[in-house]
């Protein structure tokens, strides 16, 4: 279990994180969230040990880390950003330097590192010089190295950033395999990936904590369930009178305009009617082609942006 107690970082007069709290339970995947500037890089830093907190104290399966340091971090794998290798290290080489770093015991560290390059699926690279490999391939030696010790906590920093789709994909399906045996913790930039495959997110912004929930709990609080979504061919510019005539509708948006000159509108309604059928019957009746005409449904993406943009910075 991780266990932050009101723990502040400060550079001088500036403040990165501002007095936050929260607890990751074993065996969880939590997504670590936040604009640039957030304190999403200093919290990772100090979950690691990194850098230690100007306040408060974190707890690592009860050791705090500023004062039981060593006792606290063998319990941590740490997946930094950006991929840093010994780039003309073999795969195998690298991972057995990071054994020796982590004072692994002879009798085991030959085992140790079999399986793991079995887990990442590495064993058919494993005597290639970690500079040949690709993209994707690299992010699996990065991780390979996160794993040795067999740490209760992998804290992984974008591990899916530039990689293709088919990467993407396989570093989700790894990260999902291995949290069979670790609690995750993720810091990304893509939040369709978080919503995908973390069970709660913590939301940071300047250096406050403003959330923190499951990605459905979060999605149901900003979700608007009377207004729709609607995709129409409109050549006389016909709908925002249409719209306007109708009583129960509350505001129309443009969303955007495609290439095929059609345009994508949200339209809310005033209370929590179904406006559905009206705004078929209407829009037929001016000769409007509704090319889709849904519910809207709201994203992480959605409660993220509406939430940091929340000036009062609630909960």
């Amino acid at each position: 279990m991780i266990t932050v107690k009101n723990v502040s970082k400060k550079y001088g007069s500036f403040v990165a994180v501002d007095n936050i709290s929260f607890e990751i339970n074993d065996g969880e995947i939590v997504g670590l969230l936040g604009p640039n500037g957030a304190g999403k890089s200093t919290t990772m830093n100090m979950l690691t040990g990194f850098i230690e907190p100007t306040e408060g104290e974190i707890l690592i399966n009860g050791f705090d880390i500023s004062k039981k340091a060593r006792k606290a971090k063998v319990n941590i794998g740490y997946m930094p950003e950006n991929v840093p290798l010994y780039k003309d290290l073999t795969v195998k080489e690298f991972v057995n330097y990071m054994a020796e770093l982590k004072y692994t015991k002879k009798a085991v560290k030959k085992e140790m590192i079999k399986t793991i390059l079995e887990k990442t699926d590495l064993t058919n690279v494993q005597n290639k010089l970690i500079k040949n490999l690709s993209r994707g391939y690299k992010q699996r030696v990065s991780m390979a190295g996160a794993l040795v010790g067999n740490p209760k906590i992998l804290i992984l920093d974008e591990p899916t950033v530039g990689l293709d789709p088919k990467q993407i994909t396989e570093i989700r399906n790894l990260i999902k395999s291995l949290s069979k045996d670790h609690t995750v913790i993720i810091s990304s930039h893509i939040l369709s990936e978080i919503s995908q495959l973390c069970k709660k997110v913590i939301i940071l912004n300047k250096g406050k904590l403003v959330a923190i929930d499951t990605p459905e709990n979060l999605e149901n609080k900003v979700s608007n369930s009377n207004s729709v979504l609607v995709t129409v061919e409109d050549n006389e510019n016909k709908i925002n009178t249409v719209i306007n005539s109708i009583s129960i509708i509350k505001e129309i948006k443009l969303l955007k305009e495609n290439e095929d000159n059609t345009k994508q509108y949200m339209i809310y309604a005033k209370d929590d009617s179904d406006i559905r059928k009206i705004l078929f019957e209407k829009l037929a009746k001016e000769g409007i082609t509704i090319l889709e005409l849904k519910k809207s449904e709201t994203t992480l993406e959605d409660a993220f942006i509406e939430l940091i943009n929340d000036k009062g910075g609630n909960k």
